[in-house]
């Protein structure tokens, strides 16, 4: 069976679980579970703590795995990305009082205080500045200035809000912009490759919908430029000669500005359908 590493908790634990439900595999039923086998399809579930599941398929104990980008590359592990899977994102940032540094250089020997010191560590490295310490710390990273632990910090940002009521302002480059990713040990396992194509189907199935329209032929170009679908649209004559059915696939997010520009065309029976799988 493919062995599989599962967050078991945080916040990609509901998104992965619910990803691998619509992408067919039956996952556990009672959250205190820490292995479930789903012998229909050939895998074994594995919830793990989402910091370690890199740890774990690095070493090949696991094949595969679903964990944030950050986790991977701050184990050091030998696990390595196969695919985005389109969910988790976040971005990591320096941070310090304000006024008090403008770019990298100002970390040159002093105290940077982060949950990510292999990531952080790898990136000053990678940019020539020593800092005097990391200082690993597993949560409320932003109140380390104040309390004294650390010069500055790098921490996840979304808004900012959070750095600014400790008093913080974000300068520097971006450390790394993270999501959650399927990882692999790198030996090539039976299972593996059903295990993707079914999680790009789910991707595809979130990100798009299909359109099916009715359109005068003489309007037929116009219609197809303005929706030109994801290969090719698929054209089908209709009872009367002068118009045409017309389906594609298009962007979710773009589809009520396609409806809106095909009617302004002449199309008309403009139906928007939701895609529950893809195989592309």
């Amino acid at each position: 069976m493919l062995r599989i590493a599962v967050p078991n908790k945080g916040s990609l634990a509901e998104t992965a679980a619910q990803m691998l439900w619509e992408a067919g595999y039956t996952g556990r039923r009672d959250p205190r579970d820490l292995h479930t086998a789903d012998p229909r399809n050939g895998v074994e579930f594995f919830y793990l703590r989402p910091r370690d599941i890199a740890t774990y398929v690095g070493s090949g104990a696991l094949d595969v795995g679903i964990t944030g980008r950050d986790l991977l590359l701050d184990s050091g592990s030998d696990a390595s990305e196969i695919a985005p899977l389109g969910f988790g994102d976040s971005t990591f940032r320096f941070a310090g009082p304000a006024g008090a540094f403008t770019d990298l250089t100002g970390l040159e020997g002093v105290r940077v205080a982060t949950s990510y010191p292999g990531l952080v560590g790898d990136f000053l490295a990678g940019h020539g500045v020593t800092p005097a310490k990391l200082v690993k710390l597993d949560g409320a990273v932003e109140s380390a200035v104040r309390l004294g632990v650390a010069d500055a910090v790098a921490d996840v940002v979304s808004t900012g809000s959070t750095l600014r009521q400790a008093g913080l302002e974000i300068f520097g480059p971006v450390i790394l912009d993270s999501e959650a990713v399927l990882i692999g040990s790198g030996v090539d396992k039976p299972g593996a490759a059903t295990l993707l194509r079914r999680l790009q189907g789910v991707l595809v199935a979130r990100q798009y919908v299909l359109l099916d329209y009715d359109v005068p032929v003489e309007h037929l170009e116009r219609a197809t430029a303005a929706a030109p679908g994801f290969e090719s649209p698929t054209v089908s004559p209709l009872h009367d000669p002068e118009w045409v059915a017309v389906r594609v696939m298009i962007p979710r997010t773009d589809m009520n500005h396609v409806m809106d520009e095909l009617y302004e065309l002449g199309a008309r029976a403009i139906l928007v359908s939701a895609i529950h799988a893809a195989r592309l």
